[in-house]
């Protein structure tokens, strides 16, 4: 039997996709799925001059690839993956490498490298972006593992990657789980963003009252401005799909789903005391929309009787505001990505970060290559928002995005996600912020000490006597 170069276990949409495009790029591939309509269908899929091979069975799957192994594993997170491993990992040989290519808590694959690693095998935990398209075509991933290991993966990753001004956006990030880390962050910045443009197109309907046509344009116009990324090009797009002369948004339940990683991300940060507040509003609205029948309750009973007569939209303002907000959303995600690497040792290059994000990935963006610009200006920048030229973004902009919620606010409208990106920003920086009260307080019920401005040393005050 040929070697084959690679191999992908589980052939779903993603791992069907992904082994196609090696394929494109002149690799020998194998395919592992215990559903036979899915080897069949790789089979099926595959283009003269296509080196495919695909099996249910394990053993002749590992024993076609050629040495040291590399796999991949696309199945879902949790036991599947564990189970992928218990069943593979006799089968293997020193030096062999197992990638996870899904959306794995970062804690499982610290125990799985670790596992492993014991074993003689590298394992990598890679983050991978794009959905279908990029997958035949070009995502953006995110491997951490082991560096040396990582050479017998770089060739055929570099090959199928995106690839942006020639370069591909894929590289490697960083020690133990540091590519599943950065691609749950990378999926809560997508959280936060994807909240505030659901938020725009709604407060551009509730509250300035413009007509889905309008607010179609403005998004198809954005995308060709400041704000061009794939997210605002996908929602132009949605915007515009009609069914039965209707448009399809307006006939999609508003009870969101989630598959965790937003959730994981906000989670973990709290746990390296890092604000994220965009991403945390971004969950707490997903959770709140499956509340659907007390929503329908409450709109009869807790009433804004506003009188006003509706704004008067400006366009250019509205995309402004949201531009500020995006802006704070991925530097809540970077400065969480900033801490984490020093808290677990990934040693993260924020830069090329920045830079594997600008292709492939669903929060690609114009706006990362201006950060990663100001990672290579300064690569021990804590947050983007320091850097002189972001500073200046959010400077031009952030009356617009208070006048927009003044308006929010007057109409009653909910925007979590645009009044945590304000907030982000203005306690940020804050000089002085209320929590010298909170620690006197914590002190008065809890004697839980306090510092102060005036003098070294801890302190504790009995409070309750008379001075």
């Amino acid at each position: 039997m040929s070697k084959y170069n690679f191999g992908i276990v589980g052939l779903g949409v993603m791992g069907r996709n992904l082994l196609l495009n090696m394929a494109d790029h002149g690799y020998a591939v194998a395919g592992l799925d215990l559903d036979k309509e899915k080897v069949d269908s790789l089979q099926d899929e595959a283009q003269e001059g296509h080196q495919i091979f695909a099996t249910v069975e394990a053993e002749a799957f590992v024993k076609s690839l050629e040495q040291p192994r590399a796999i991949m594993l696309l199945v879902p997170a949790g036991n599947p993956v564990d189970g992928v491993i218990k069943t593979l990992s006799p089968l293997l040989d020193e030096g062999d490498i197992i990638i996870d290519g899904g959306n794995s808590y970062f804690k499982d694959t610290d125990r799985r490298y670790e596992e492993l690693s014991a074993k003689g095998i590298h394992f990598f935990g890679m983050g991978i972006s794009g959905g279908e398209s990029g997958a035949r075509r070009g995502p953006s991933m995110m491997p951490g593992g082991n560096r040396e290991a990582y050479e017998r993966l770089r060739p055929i990753f570099e090959a199928i990657a995106a690839k942006v001004d020639g370069q591909p956006c894929v590289e490697f990030l960083g020690n133990g789980s540091a590519g599943n880390y950065v691609k749950m962050v990378h999926n809560g910045i997508e959280y936060g963003i994807m909240q505030l443009i659901a938020e725009t197109y709604d407060i551009m309907k509730k509250v300035y009252k413009l007509d889905n046509e309008t607010i179609q344009k403005a998004f198809e116009q954005w995308n060709k401005e400041e704000l061009n990324s794939f997210l605002i090009e996908i929602t132009a797009d949605i915007l515009k799909k009609k069914e039965d002369g209707k448009l399809l948004v307006d006939l999609i339940s508003d009870w969101a789903k989630s598959k965790g990683t937003g959730k994981w991300t906000s989670q973990n940060a709290m746990d390296l005391q890092v604000p994220v507040p965009v991403i945390d509003a971004a969950v707490n609205m997903r959770d709140i929309s499956k509340y659907k029948p007390e929503r329908i309750e409450a709109s009869r009973v807790l009433v804004w009787d506003n009188n006003a007569n509706a704004p008067i939209a400006d366009i250019k303002h509205i995309k402004e505001a949201l531009f500020f907000a995006i802006i704070s959303t991925y530097a809540q995600g970077l400065a969480q990505l900033k801490v984490a690497s020093d808290a677990y040792g990934y040693e993260l290059d924020l830069e090329t970060v920045c830079k594997i994000w600008r292709g492939g990935c669903i929060i690609r963006a114009t706006l990362l290559e201006d950060f990663r610009k100001a990672f290579a200006t300064n690569a021990d920048l804590p947050n983007i928002l320091l850097d002189k030229a972001i500073a200046e973004k959010l400077n031009s902009t952030q009356s617009s995005i208070r006048t927009l919620l003044k308006d929010v606010i007057e109409q009653g409208t909910p925007a979590s996600g645009f009044m945590n990106a304000l907030s982000y920003f203005d306690a940020y920086r804050a000089e002085h912020l209320p929590t010298n009260l909170i620690q006197a307080q914590r002190d008065y019920f809890g004697a839980h000490t306090y510092e102060r401005v005036d003098k070294d040393g801890v302190f504790h005050t009995q409070w309750d006597q008379q001075n």
